[in-house]
């Protein structure tokens, strides 16, 4: 019923290099979250420009269906990609990316008739950990692309929208991390501290 596709197509200019295949605790990024979302979802699809660069995951991969229209042609691309009426998204540099509030956006989505479940965090919608109703979503993308739009926020904010809550965020994700991306070498490096004390606060 649910598809998940991971996005790890940008260029980590910032970063200076493949930020989804830096060793985090240990591992890629990318399978790190790979490993976290993957329970919540009955299909899984990377989405990615350089698909040798991945094939340790084992995992269905796909091109850009339209390339240069930025992280827009992205979602597009998640979206016809999926097999399944649910899709899950998320990015590959969010290292605390959360199961449980896929889960929580994807019950919303069942239950009521919204294209898609999309967080606001301080005030942001977080397009990049959302589900979206594949069906309802790839005209409204393809329409926007063809008028030239590329800025994902815009159209997604004219979708039939259910944006979490601030509490129902904090129910399923009590610390508040799961859109938390890292750009740069000193923001990975603080995220992956942060990852350790977390583990060991849980062990």
């Amino acid at each position: 019923m649910v598809t998940l596709v991971l996005q790890a197509g940008g260029m980590s200019r910032r970063m200076g290099q493949n930020k989804a295949l830096m060793p985090f605790l240990g591992q890629p990024l990318i399978t790190r979250i790979f490993d976290r979302l993957k329970p919540a979802a009955d299909e899984v699809i990377l989405t990615t420009n350089s698909p040798e660069d991945f094939e340790f995951l084992g995992v269905k991969m796909v091109l850009d269906d339209l390339p240069g229209t930025g992280a827009l042609g992205g979602l597009y691309t998640a979206l016809k990609a999926a097999s399944h009426p649910l899709v899950a998204v998320a990015a590959c540099d969010m290292p605390f990316a959360s199961a449980d509030l896929l889960r929580a956006q994807m019950e919303i989505l069942l239950r009521e008739e919204y294209d898609a479940a999309v967080p606001c965090w301080k005030d942001q919608l977080e397009p990049m950990h959302a589900v979206y109703r594949r069906d309802a979503c790839l005209p409204q993308l393809l329409r926007a692309l063809d008028a030239g739009e590329r800025k994902v926020t815009s159209v997604v904010a004219n979708l039939n929208l259910y944006c979490i809550t601030y509490d129902e965020l904090l129910a399923a994700d009590p610390y508040g991390l799961a859109f938390s991306n890292v750009n740069t070498p000193v923001e990975f490096k603080q995220a992956e501290n942060l990852a350790k004390a977390l583990e060991s606060k849980s062990a």
